[in-house]
């Protein structure tokens, strides 16, 4: 089935324009940033804030038999953020979930663990050794495992198959050699620490064994340039900002400030064999990340060298959620954010009420319903269950589904190339994109808007036209976005932004 996406005339186009400021209004301050703090005690823990969850059909040049999956983490990465940079957190448990059966349960997970060890560099001074305040100690930064680095941190990949926490348990393993242990490379200190850092980074891309699988894997965990667009300070300044110029004109909308354009974030990234993720014959997975955290934490009032700041334990707790993108901020009721964020898909059933009454277009029709913002009127709003619980009929849903939000991807469509992606992903007529599965390229925040205000219903889609008197408007947030924003090849990601810029 494609979902063909209509052009309006000319005048709705404009009102689209004006409605777009009006919607982020009423959004902000979360939905643009997708995940990046978006409920209250996440904000205390940026370390394992998930702030964006990819999954998508290889859309790489000879690798449309894999599926990629991109958890990201570590919101707002400053470049200079010196002198510890942005380790991941060595007592957070971080998760990617894949549900191929559609009962809103994870079948198989991939844990990964960070191991932070300090190298002790030193500098004889005065006839002395001590030890270095900094991640460098000046020697070359330019292969795994450098002498010149202070800190290494490493990382161990567990396969589970089953229940999380009770199924079976492998060891991921390096294609080479059949290590179970890998570097991730430092943050991007800056030209002079590291004077290539995408050749750098690149001897840190590993062939990877999983356990029942009987092709190799790729994977990737390193700092990447956040792949979010969003102009966040006039945003959020009651919207003291321009309306956007006509839609989808690189040149006018690439002109809205970009306040992500030098912020960095940590992805933790898989390229899989996509007969590994599947089971029987039907083609559609369901993807999540979380992280969790020790139950108890005991704070150590006089750390020394051998001992740690903390000392955690008990049973690991879910702190960060996140499948389908802006569900916690658009959908998801305030006092609810911390809960949904603890949650598993496959109890759900809890929230329904806010996907099928959805608050944010009935405010949008309140304030600005003068100038046609009309709300939909079908309820329960059987189009938003089918976006974000239980995929589209014909599209991607699983032949048998339990509603649950998680990101669903039929993996039997074909990726699209580069250079032949539609931003607007299914409802831009592109079914290889967002909401069947997400890619970097897809602009969820656009495709969110429209379907919120009734897109789905113009077509047909749990709801009539009728339904929806909003729906055919071209709403935008005015940032723009699209492929060209990504590399072509896995890791998929840009080079993150360096620290200080060449001399």
């Amino acid at each position: 089935m494609s979902l063909h996406h209509s052009k309006t005339a000319l005048g709705a186009a404009l009102l689209g324009n004006l409605l777009a400021v009006s919607f982020t209004l009423v959004l902000a301050p979360t939905a643009h940033a997708s995940s990046h703090r978006e409920a209250p005690f996440i904000t205390q823990n940026p370390k394992v804030d998930g702030t964006d969850f990819y999954m998508f059909r290889s859309y790489e040049a000879g690798r449309g038999a894999y599926t990629t999956l991109v958890a990201d983490y570590v919101p707002l990465q400053d470049a200079y953020g010196g002198p510890n940079y942005f380790a991941m957190d060595p007592n957070a448990l971080y998760e990617i979930h894949i549900d191929n059966n559609g009962d809103g349960k994870e079948d198989i997970t991939f844990q990964f663990r960070f191991t932070n060890t300090i190298k002790d560099g030193q500098f004889t001074v005065g006839g002395k050794k001590v030890s270095i305040p900094l991640v460098i100690n000046g020697g070359a930064i330019d292969t795994v495992n450098p002498a010149g680095l202070n800190v290494r941190e490493t990382y161990t990949v567990t396969v589970v198959r089953g229940d999380r926490r009770t199924g079976t348990r492998s060891s991921v393993t390096n294609a080479s050699g059949g290590g179970a242990t890998f570097d991730k490379p430092v943050d991007n200190i800056g030209n002079k620490a590291i004077p290539n850092y995408a050749a750098y980074a690149a001897q840190h891309v590993y062939s990877v064994n999983i356990p029942g699988c009987a092709t190799p894997a790729r994977m990737f965990v390193g700092q990447r340039k956040d792949p979010f667009v969003v102009n966040l300070g006039e945003t959020f300044d009651l919207i003291n900002i321009k309306a956007p110029a006509t839609e989808f004109a690189a040149n006018a909308e690439s002109a809205a400030k970009d306040d992500l354009a030098k912020k960095n974030v940590t992805a933790i990234e898989m390229e899989v064999p996509t007969a590994c993720l599947t089971a029987g014959s039907d083609p559609v997975i369901g993807g999540w990340t979380t992280a969790s955290l020790r139950q108890g934490r005991l704070l150590n009032p006089a750390p020394g060298t051998t001992t740690t700041a903390s000392k955690e334990g008990g049973a690991w707790v879910q702190v960060s959620r996140l499948g389908m993108p802006l569900v916690n901020e658009l959908v998801i009721g305030l006092k609810d954010k911390d809960r949904f964020n603890a949650s598993k898909p496959s109890g759900d059933a809890q929230f329904a009420d806010y996907v099928t009454n959805p608050t944010a277009p009935a405010l949008v029709e309140v304030l600005y319903g003068s100038a046609g913002a009309k709300a939909p009127t079908n309820f329960p709003r059987n189009d938003l269950v089918a976006t974000f619980l239980t995929g589209i009929k014909g599209v991607n849903q699983p032949a048998t589904v339990v509603a649950s939000e998680m990101l669903r991807l039929n993996t039997s469509i074909a990726p699209t190339p580069v250079g032949g992606q539609n931003r607007l992903g299914v409802i831009g007529g592109d079914n290889a994109g967002f909401p069947n599965g997400r890619r970097p390229g897809d602009d969820v925040v656009d495709v969110v808007l429209r379907v919120a205000m009734g897109k789905l219903c113009t077509l047909n889609i749990g709801c009539a036209p009728s339904d929806a008197p909003a729906g055919g408007l071209h709403f935008t947030d005015g940032a723009y976005l699209d492929e060209t924003f990504f590399t072509p090849g896995f890791p998929y990601l840009k080079n993150p932004v360096a620290g200080s810029p060449q001399q």
